[in-house]
């Protein structure tokens, strides 16, 4: 057997996937807490629209000259 001492380059690949992993959680909680200080606020208000709509059947003398 091997003595896992002399394996440097497992150690090296467990070292930098521990800190690509403390890096994301960081990064996330970072995200998370800058998200939770800033209040959301809307730009512009939002007015309701009114929405129209016009079904024209294919006997209707409207579609024909449209077409």
């Amino acid at each position: 057997m091997s003595n896992w001492t002399s394996l440097w380059y497992v150690w090296l690949i467990l070292l930098t996937v521990f800190l690509l992993l403390l890096c994301g959680i960081t990064a996330s909680c970072i995200k998370f807490c800058c998200r939770k200080k800033r209040p959301s606020v809307e730009t512009f208000p939002r007015h309701p629209y009114d929405l129209t709509a016009i079904a024209i059947d294919s006997d209707s003398t409207a579609h024909s000259t449209v077409t």
